[in-house]
């Protein structure tokens, strides 16, 4: 079984001991690196290359160091050979694992092609404008070939412009790749620009052609080949192609991780565990139904404030994003300002829930948590948080506690949550009836839960650069180990979802957005957002792509009964979440108004340095009541029944 290696050093068949370790090449880009030294006159016996290949069969983990007479081309070429052989024995497995399963009957899964017809048809109907963008290709070539030319004369060369794939000196330092570089660049933003020009087709038909023709663009890119990658070449040439041969044990391991299908590694996941490195903030299960865990955290004050804090985070993903570790754990700094901290730690769920929808998650969930936190701290209302799609329902719920008459929440704070789904960003492709027909075979082929790979690959797709090919260069070109990264652990530590409740989000949320237009019905009564009034505060992150700022700013907006507060954070989903005050990293900015479009909010906000924490704790104290004695998890009238962060947390999808 295909493993990561630990140990580059291989014994030595013929002295029957460990082998020294051939010295590094000296540094130095491919283009500069010298050739390799003449062949010696003494050369490694017939049988040599068998030798290897055997050993690479016999033991696929381990890289292989040549002895020190062999001449550094002919242990390349080893390598080389070794690397091939791994790749094709990790596709050769993959073919047999799958050899057994239905074939696809679907060519087109994504539904691109009509998309792209509709583009291709808009361009055939302005042939003046073809024309236009052909020559504006031919004149971007002729400077590109003008500036090359020049810089051989000495010109300097344009500062070339930010991208993280071409951060390596030898894209712009080194003529080939220099050209190979702009040229990329430049016929990438040609075809990206001339697809974005189309006029007179469907704006949602429009997009997903853009967002795919950008899928693409993205896959070319020279920096995502290994004979066009100088960084890439450099490690091959440096260490004797052993970068590609572990590359390629990673690529195998990757490939087993899968069942078959490449499954690309974004962090170590071995150096975390769930309650041991990460989600280790002390506190207490104090309840526990088929639905959720409801985990108490110890204060760290000794008062605290009367009224609790609940937070609902989204069942796509498991809570700790908020207590990855202590430095930056959302979690212990609410508890450090006094708040009593509850949170909602939704189950995995299996097949049995595939029945299970809003209504569910409402009653089960939501309002069950509510009386049980109620119950524990002896008070009359509670504060509450929802993040993301646990905010969403959050909302949802506050529109049928305001149609039903509940009372027993006081204030709501939403974290990168949206209830308008007009602007709500790239997910929208996803989501049209031919996408939801895929998921749904997806799910009922799962017997009625959507896997949590799912939606991780969706959301790798929306950034593809970041989440797909860097890992792919970094992981199988350059051979590296992944990075011990909790953030990008915790991301790839996904969760099921109900068959009933994501197809009616899809369905409702981003197919009609029934919500704001008052056509959602949750526990048989019809929502009206409007009729909410308790202060409400929003957080929006200026670089999200799940929850962009504007469908945050415009769910804001619906609430048109209630007192909302609205900050801006800087960064995306997660890290404009997720910013302690002591990393000083970002900016938020506020501003008291609320008026009709973002742009007029953003020109009169001010701007703060640093993370937005303070501004919320301010905001939730002063609707958090008076303080009172600190809350001991194990002495409330809910038995404790095991130390956070519980079991539910634990399951692996």
């Amino acid at each position: 079984m295909a493993k990561r290696p630990t140990d580059s050093t291989t014994p030595s068949k013929s002295a029957g001991k460990t082998a020294p370790t051939r010295a590094p090449r000296k540094s130095g880009r491919p283009t500069s690196a010298k050739g390799p030294s003449k062949p010696r006159a003494t050369r490694a016996k017939p049988e040599a290359a068998p030798k290897v290949e055997a050993e690479a069969k016999a033991a696929p983990s381990a890289a292989v160091k040549p002895d020190e007479a062999l001449p550094d081309l002919e242990a390349l070429s080893m390598n080389l050979a070794r690397a091939a052989l791994m790749a094709q024995a990790a596709m050769a497995e993959s073919a047999m694992s799958q050899a057994g399963r239905p074939a696809s009957l679907n060519p087109d899964p994504f539904n691109v092609g009509p998309a792209m017809a509709s583009v291709m048809s808009g361009l055939a109907a302005r042939p003046d404008k073809l024309f236009q963008a052909q020559a504006d290709l031919f004149s971007r070539y002729m400077d590109l070939w003008s500036s090359t030319a020049s810089q051989t004369q000495g010109v300097p060369a344009a500062e070339p412009r930010p991208d993280k794939r071409f951060k390596d000196p030898a894209w712009s330092e080194n003529p080939t790749f220099d050209i190979m570089r702009r040229s990329y660049q430049l016929s990438a933003d040609w075809m990206n620009e001339l697809v974005s020009s189309v006029e007179d087709i469907d704006p949602r038909t429009k997009r997903r052609a853009e967002f795919f023709t950008r899928l693409l663009t993205d896959a070319f890119s020279p920096s995502n080949f290994l004979a066009s990658n100088p960084a890439a070449l450099k490690a091959l040439a440096e260490s004797n192609g052993e970068s590609l041969v572990k590359g390629m044990q990673n690529f195998a391991a990757d490939m087993e991780r899968g069942g078959g299908t490449l499954k690309i590694s974004q962090a170590d996941y071995g150096r975390f565990k769930v309650g041991e490195n990460v989600a280790t903030a002390p506190g207490q299960v104090v309840w526990r139904d088929d639905l959720f865990e409801l985990i108490q955290y110890a204060p760290a004050t000794e008062q605290q404030h009367e009224v609790p804090l609940l937070i609902f985070p989204p069942w796509i993903n498991k809570f700790y994003i908020l207590d990855l570790q202590p430095a930056n754990s959302m979690i212990r700094w609410l508890s450090a300002q006094g708040f009593s901290v509850f949170v909602c730690s939704w189950v995995n769920p299996e097949a049995d829930k595939a029945g299970y929808g809003f209504d569910d998650y409402l009653e089960k969930g939501i309002y069950r948590a509510i009386d049980k936190v109620r119950e524990q701290c002896g008070t009359k209302t509670v504060n509450t948080v929802g993040y993301c799609i646990g905010g969403t329902l959050m909302g949802a719920a506050l529109g049928h506690m305001a149609a039903t008459g509940r009372k027993d929440v006081g204030a709501t704070t939403f974290f990168a949550a949206q209830h308008d789904f007009a602007e709500a960003g790239d997910l929208l492709l996803f989501t049209d009836e031919h996408w939801l027909a895929q998921i749904e075979a997806q799910m009922d082929a799962a017997g009625g839960v959507l896997p949590g790979s799912a939606m991780a690959d969706t959301f790798n797709a929306l950034r593809a650069n970041d989440l797909i090919w860097s890992f792919f260069v970094s992981n199988y070109l350059m051979g590296k180990d992944p990075p011990a990264f909790d953030l990008l652990f915790w991301n790839a530590d996904q969760t099921r979802m109900p068959k009933r409740l994501h197809m009616d989000y899809l369905r409702s949320m981003y197919g009609r957005n029934a919500l704001t237009a008052g056509e959602f019905e949750l526990g048989g009564v019809r929502i009206d957002l409007s009729k909410v009034t308790i202060p409400l505060y929003f957080q929006a992150s200026r670089e999200d792509h799940i929850a962009p700022t504007r469908s945050v700013y415009r769910s804001a907006r619906a609430f048109t009964g209630a007192d909302v507060t609205l900050t801006l954070a800087g960064s995306g989903h997660i890290a404009g979440v997720i910013n302690p005050p002591s990393a000083k990293k970002y900016a938020h900015w506020t501003n008291d108004a609320l008026p009709a479009n973002f742009d007029d909010w953003l020109a009169g906000a001010k701007e703060h340095p640093g993370s937005w924490w303070p501004h919320w704790a301010e905001w939730l104290s002063a609707r958090s009541g008076a303080k009172v004695a600190a809350r001991d998890p194990e002495k409330g009238p809910l038995p404790s029944l095991e130390p956070a962060p519980g079991s539910y947390v634990k399951v692996r999808s």
